[in-house]
């Protein structure tokens, strides 16, 4: 996590004032590849950066402090003539209002990655059909995942629409020989199809109200000096994710939210000031839903 939060630093180095509702950086890692031209990769990473900041996904035209920080990550580990596999890792942030902290949205690793590409080859979306060669497919999948767990920060069930492309997405890449967007499970619970099925299913939708009271209740007035009502507005949207607790197991989104806002979630409440909040019922609900992180919830008093 730490090397895609250091991607961001790169952000101020590229001239992208034309760009408009993200605002992405973009990294091909090709070291796994022998003798391989670095010059395509190159111009992949261009090519990519300019679609995905170029490309009006939302019809929105917005100033460079509106859009949405994120990375595209690429790590290449095999090619056959002009189609290649490896992993792509996702992250996105959000601004937190009145202070310079920005809250992870999203951060992943699709190990289902693999696409064909032709150095200088155009990247043209179109929503309603596949494009044959994958590439675009993945990152426009990603980019509106990206910006449906934005709107939904920021409004009930905002990101709706935008998931709903999402989708479009996936079921046009169905049967399209690539891995990745099997919505069964067939290829594992972490596919990109198991995802976007979880997130625009009705049985989600108090996960992602959780999701929109944490940040806009919660998070965005966390700056106010007496964070007590904040902390108990967190808290409360927390604890209903109780709401999972015979699911979760093999639930995608869940595990993904849970994965992402650990950190968050612990430096919250990880003080002396947290009103009268029963932290103890917290943290054994945590210490059911993420154990991996038991040595960070048995540091809360």
């Amino acid at each position: 996590m730490k090397k895609l939060i250091s991607l961001f630093l790169l952000l101020f180095i590229y001239n992208i004032s034309f760009s408009q509702e993200l605002l992405s950086v973009v990294q091909v890692n090709t070291q796994q590849l022998a003798g391989s031209n670095q010059q395509t990769f190159k111009t992949l990473e261009k090519s990519l950066r300019d679609f995905i900041n170029n490309t009006s996904w939302t019809g929105k035209k917005l100033q460079n402090f509106e859009k949405i920080k994120s990375s595209f990550s690429i790590v290449l580990t095999s090619k056959e003539g002009n189609k290649y596999g490896g992993k792509i890792a996702i992250l996105a942030v959000r601004p937190v209002y009145s202070s310079n902290y920005e809250s992870p949205l999203i951060n992943l690793e699709d190990f289902n990655f693999e696409f064909e590409y032709v150095e200088n080859e155009n990247f043209v979306f179109n929503e309603r059909q596949f494009s044959g060669k994958n590439l675009i497919d993945v990152i426009s999948f990603y980019v509106y995942v990206i910006l449906g767990y934005d709107a939904d920060s920021f409004q009930s069930m905002g990101g709706t629409q935008w998931f709903a492309k999402a989708q479009q997405i996936d079921q046009n890449a169905q049967n399209r020989g690539y891995k990745g967007w099997a919505q069964i499970g067939s290829e594992g619970p972490r596919t990109r199809g198991v995802l976007i099925g979880q997130l625009t299913s009705p049985n989600m939708s108090q996960l992602r109200s959780i999701f929109y009271t944490y940040h806009r209740a919660g998070l965005d007035n966390m700056y106010n000096q007496d964070q007590t009502q904040p902390k108990k507005v967190i808290y409360d949207a927390l604890m209903q994710l109780k709401t999972y607790e015979n699911s979760f197991q093999q639930n995608y989104a869940f595990d993904l939210f849970i994965t992402v806002k650990n950190d968050e979630i612990f430096n919250i409440f990880n003080s002396n000031n947290n009103g009268g909040i029963v932290l103890n019922d917290l943290k054994q609900m945590m210490m059911v839903f993420a154990p991996k992180y038991n040595d960070k919830w048995n540091k809360w008093k």
